[in-house]
Order: C-alpha cells, then sequence, then structure tokens
C-alpha cells in the first residue's frame, strides 16, 4: 500500500482520482442504456425476454418470469439451517434499528379554527434491484426491503438477473422472502430497471427503485429518474480508516481489505498521524493479501485506490476525512468520540477498536446502503423516509383568512399574477 504525506496537492490529487469513479464519468454507455430502456418502453415483456436470452443466456416466458412459492421453498433447502437463523437475526436488527426512523402525520389548529399538518403515507409500490451472480448479497436484500416494510409500502417487487438454467441464487430468495418481498422477477440489467419504472406486461411500474448494480444498472437509474424516484447512483465500495497510534494496525489492515475485496475500483485510505502505523499497516496489507481469496481483486484496487496518507495532526486527518466523505468511515484513535463530533461527511461512522465496518454490513442494524463518491457531503443512508411521501395540510376557516387575506393579495401582485390575488379577493367582495 502506498504512504503518501498528506497535502494539500496529495489531498487534490487523491479527490480528483477518486471521481473518476463515478457512474457519471461513464458516459460511452449511456447510449446503449437509452436504447434498452425505449426498447422495454415500447415492447414490454417482449424485450426483456430477448434481452434475458442475450446477457444471460436464459430463455424465460410470461410463465416462467415469475418465482414461485415451489421456488423459494426449494431455495430454503439448500441454504444452511444455521445461516438462515443469521439472516433471520440480521434482519430483526435492521427491523428494530430502522423502527426509531418512523414519522408521524401532525396537525396543529390555531385559535381562530385554521388546521395546518403534513400527513405522511408510504409509496403504494416499490421496486428492489438485486444483482445476481457471483454478486449475490442476501444483505442488500435484508438493506432494502426491511425499511420499505417498516414503512408500509404493502408491495415490494423484486427483481434480479436468473441463472443460466432459471434458477436465482438461493440466499437472494430467502432473505427475499424472510424480508417480506411481494413478489420477485427473473430479470436484470437495465431492462429490469425499465420495467419497473415503466412496467411492462408481467412487471408492475413500481414508485421507488433502490438497490445496487453494475454501470448499466446505475446509468438505467439514472436516465429513469423522475418517471420513478430512486435511491441514489452508487458507486464503486469505500472505505477510511482514521487511526493514530494507538490503533491496532492487523486490525486496520483487515478493516481496509474488507472492501478492497469488492471491486477492483473500490477504494480503501487510510488517514493516520503516524508514520510507523502507516508502515505497519502496509505490511499487514501484504500479508493478508496473500491469504484471501479474492487477493486479485483486492490488489488492483489496492494498485489504483489503496493510500495511506501521514497527515501532521489529528485535525489535519479529519479535514482530509470531510474533503473524501467516504462511504465507510472507521475512527480508530484514543478519543474516538471527540473525533467523531468533528467527522462531517460519511455515509456511516464506526467508533473504537471493535467497531469493524462488516458489522455495519450485515448485522448492527443501520443501513449499508450508504452514499459513495463524496456524496456523503449531502445524502443520507437508505432509510425508512425514502419510502414515505409527505404532503401538507392547509384548511383554512373564515376568520383566519379575513385576518391574512390583503397580505396574501399584496404579495400575488407584487410578483404579477393578479389571478392569484384575485382567488382570495373573491371570498371578501361583500
Amino acid at each position: 500500500m502506498r504512504i503518501v504525506n498528506l497535502t494539500e496537492e496529495s489531498k487534490s490529487e487523491l479527490l480528483d482520482i477518486l471521481q473518476k469513479r463515478s457512474p457519471a464519468s461513464y458516459t460511452e454507455y449511456e447510449n446503449t442504456v437509452n436504447d434498452i430502456i425505449s426498447n422495454v418502453r415500447e415492447n414490454g415483456d417482449k424485450a426483456l425476454f430477448e434481452y434475458t436470452e442475450k446477457f444471460d443466456k436464459c430463455v424465460i416466458t410470461k410463465d416462467t418470469i415469475k418465482v414461485t412459492r415451489e421456488e423459494i421453498d426449494e431455495a430454503y433447502k439448500k441454504l444452511d439451517p444455521e445461516f438462515i437463523e443469521v439472516m433471520k437475526k440480521s434482519a430483526a436488527n435492521i427491523r428494530e434499528f430502522h423502527e426509531k426512523q418512523k414519522r408521524e402525520s401532525w396537525f396543529t389548529t390555531k385559535p381562530d379554527g385554521s388546521i395546518l399538518g403534513q400527513r405522511v403515507l408510504p409509496v403504494e409500490i416499490s421496486g428492489v434491484y438485486v444483482p445476481g451472480g457471483k454478486a449475490a448479497y442476501p444483505s442488500s436484500v435484508l438493506m432494502n426491503v426491511v425499511p420499505a416494510k417498516v414503512a408500509g409500502v404493502e408491495r415490494i417487487v423484486m427483481v434480479t438477473p436468473p441463472q443460466k438454467d432459471g434458477s436465482l441464487n438461493a440466499g437472494t430468495l430467502v432473505a427475499a422472502d424472510i424480508a417480506g418481498v411481494t413478489e420477485v422477477y427473473k430479470v436484470g440489467g437495465a431492462q429490469a430497471i425499465a420495467a419497473m419504472a415503466f412496467g411492462t406486461e408481467s412487471i408492475p411500474k413500481v414508485d421507488k427503485i433502490t438497490g445496487p448494480g453494475n454501470i448499466f444498472v446505475a446509468l438505467a437509474k439514472k436516465a429513469c429518474f423522475g418517471h420513478v424516484s430512486i435511491d441514489s447512483i452508487a458507486g464503486p465500495s469505500e472505505i477510511l480508516v482514521i487511526a493514530d497510534e494507538t490503533a491496532n494496525p492487523k486490525w486496520v489492515a483487515a478493516d481496509l481489505l474488507s472492501q478492497a475485496e469488492h471491486d477492483e475500483m473500490a477504494s480503501a485510505i487510510l488517514v493516520t498521524t503516524s508514520e510507523e502505523i502507516a508502515k505497519q499497516v502496509s505490511e499487514e496489507i501484504d500479508k493478508f493479501v496473500e491469504l484471501l481469496e479474492r487477493k486479485e481483486i483486492i490488489q488492483k484496487s489496492l494498485d489504483n485506490y489503496g493510500y495511506a496518507f501521514v497527515a501532521e495532526s489529528m485535525d489535519a486527518a479529519i479535514e482530509a476525512a470531510n474533503a473524501i466523505a467516504s462511504e465507510h468511515c472507521e475512527i480508530i484513535t484514543a478519543n474516538p468520540f471527540e473525533v467523531m463530533t468533528k467527522v462531517k461527511n460519511a455515509g456511516a461512522l464506526f467508533l473504537g477498536h471493535y467497531s469493524s465496518e462488516p458489522l455495519g454490513d450485515y448485522f448492527a442494524g443501520p443501513n449499508h446502503i450508504l452514499p459513495t463518491n463524496q456524496t456523503a457531503r449531502f445524502f443520507s443512508p437508505l432509510s425508512v423516509d425514502d419510502f414515505v411521501k409527505k404532503t401538507s395540510i392547509i384548511a383554512y376557516s373564515e376568520e383566519g383568512l379575513r385576518a391574512v387575506y390583503k397580505d396574501v393579495e399584496r404579495f400575488a401582485k407584487e410578483e404579477g399574477l393578479t389571478a392569484h390575488a384575485n382567488s382570495i379577493t373573491v371570498r371578501f367582495e361583500s
């Protein structure tokens, strides 16, 4: 792992490098994605079946595109019962955490009888995209679906690409059943996003699409935004560790590699006030890489986006962390809660020696669908709020309107909107 002194120049160079990983940078695929979306909008299921045969080498029909109860029951038989119980515990933790995010509708009344308020309702149908093949993650199913269920969404549609024989990952199906997915369809890629955004003969149009995917999925979500709501346009996984001399180098190295194994574009960054810690972490990483199964992916990730920055002070380290705005940020210092108060930009914070990042990925309860590519400066983790809509309520009495109608008239006339003003005036002409 390369060790670099943290300076304004080195920080700026890193930000430029990381930003190039954004899905927004891959414009050469946009025409292909737009063509797929147009085809699905025009031809519906027919386009889905053709793309599934072309890209997934699987023949599906209107009779086989939807997963049956029998297929779900069969998936349970393929999994270790102990793992099923672990998934149920994880789902319970996720549910408990997200229950605390629920908001209630509210109303307030004034002495003149006027009523103001906000009505909070869940969206009617939400859709979740789940990658297939080697990138099948049951944990992402739980993280996408449980908040929607807590929000009160009644119909949850899941799409995921099939294997050549038409089967789906057993863990994905069981996780969907545990989380409360209503229906599952065997389709993936940009065509699956288009199907949920616009609807086909088999797949209903949804109100919200969440879930990770490859660059084609990300660009399809971007292109369909506006016709449907989306969670975000996710980029590659990221971890940043802020560490001082109290950190355990072996543990830090292990945590950094937990994200580097996701893919070759994942970033793993250490920012430390100790040059000795930087050297020791780098040495431990080299040892681990030789032992881990995904070492080729890990090594390419580290070669491209792996850095150990040595900062002159903790304040400088924190400033760098805020600029990078990492998806995951571990704080392994003597006083992690003090440092936390100064870290403003991060998708999720992991505090102390025993709060390893995979806790957030699988089990602790907070959502692991987090802002990437520096968007933690203005985006938040997936939450119950993503699956509700808020409607303002205004109910004025005659007395209430009479007290303010001249002010409303004045405002409307100042903007040159006389019909607005007239709408108020006619009520008091007599």
